[in-house]
């Protein structure tokens, strides 16, 4: 989109009820009604990758369906993210779910396609084996970046029945292929069991600080958030958020849930609190409707991924006028 191009936004909700039409993120157009976009809103339906419970191959349409209560205007930020650029869905990227290998080649392939664009990705999961082929892809394009992992796990370990790639490995495969910044890798959110110390030395060893539900809650979402941003600096940076990160009692609707998590609030502060990183794409995951109740899970996925799409905005309007 040129600088002269003005955004197509949502539909009117003033005009159509929320609840009527296609369920596209935020009501926005699809992709192929704008040509090209400044943000792409995808969906990888897959959860092959799982260890425990299935199901988050339906967690982006479920975040979609969600998300028809957001407004243009996110007073938090004081932007209107769909005026600032042009934000579209570009649906879904249709992966083999019998075949992880290829799966996963497929997800590289098409974000590919999609970063070539020029456009930035907000990614909906499907599982946590995406963010692999999506930091690929991302890395590709800017070298290694830096990356903030929201999540009650580390998603460090080595194997699962002796597979490579599955939900609990692929930051481990990102460190050991070069992708990522080491010198500017968290974990957040982190809490619960694990399967003994090694896992927290073998993380450390890979570069990862973190910061754990416990140090949220003692220190505070603003302190969190000036820790993550120093250790950040001006480095490209990539945001996944697991929505386990979330306490179940916010986020009820994932595979993997563990106690003792944020808030939904405490995780929007902290994201607000990085607007002024460089975020390059972003990927919410885990969301695994068939065990949420009311939309809780999806209500606060869709928030989630409407205050990283507003800060890409911000940033893309902010390059522009500088341009």
């Amino acid at each position: 989109m040129s600088s002269n191009d003005t955004p197509r936004g949502p539909v009117d909700s003033s005009r159509v009820p929320r609840y009527a039409g296609p369920a596209t993120f935020a009501r926005l157009p699809r992709l192929d009604e704008v040509g090209t976009a400044d943000v792409a809103v995808v969906g990888v339906p897959f959860d092959s990758g799982v260890s425990y419970r299935p199901g988050a191959r339906f967690g982006g349409n479920a975040i979609r369906e969600a998300s028809r209560l957001l407004r243009p205007y996110n007073p938090a930020q004081d932007a209107s993210p769909f005026a600032l650029a042009q934000v579209a869905d570009g649906g879904d990227i249709a992966v083999n779910p019998f075949n992880i290998n290829e799966a996963v080649d497929t997800i590289e392939a098409a974000a590919d396609d999609l970063l070539g664009t020029g456009a930035r990705l907000m990614t909906l999961g499907g599982d946590h084996t995406i963010a692999l082929p999506l930091l690929r892809s991302v890395a590709k394009k800017h070298g290694p970046v830096a990356l903030l992992h929201f999540d009650a796990h580390l998603d460090t370990w080595d194997t699962y029945f002796g597979a490579e790639y599955t939900h609990g490995t692929p930051f481990r495969r990102a460190v050991e292929e070069g992708i990522l910044d080491t010198e500017a890798l968290s974990h957040v959110g982190t809490r619960g069991p694990l399967y003994g110390k090694q896992d927290l030395t073998d993380d450390e060893k890979m570069g990862f600080g973190i910061v754990t539900s416990a140090d949220i809650y003692r220190r505070g979402a603003d302190e969190v958030a000036d820790q993550l941003r120093q250790r950040i600096g001006d480095r490209p940076l990539y945001i996944s958020i697991d929505i386990d990160c979330l306490d179940p009692a916010h986020a009820p609707g994932t595979g993997t849930p563990e106690a003792g998590g944020m808030t939904s609030r405490e995780l929007l502060e902290i994201l607000r609190g990085l607007a002024s990183c460089n975020l390059v794409s972003a990927d919410v995951v885990e969301v695994a409707p068939a065990y949420d109740h009311a939309e809780i899970t999806s209500v606060a996925a869709s928030h989630t991924a409407y205050e990283l799409t507003t800060i890409m905005s911000r940033q893309i309007a902010a390059a522009r006028k500088d341009a």
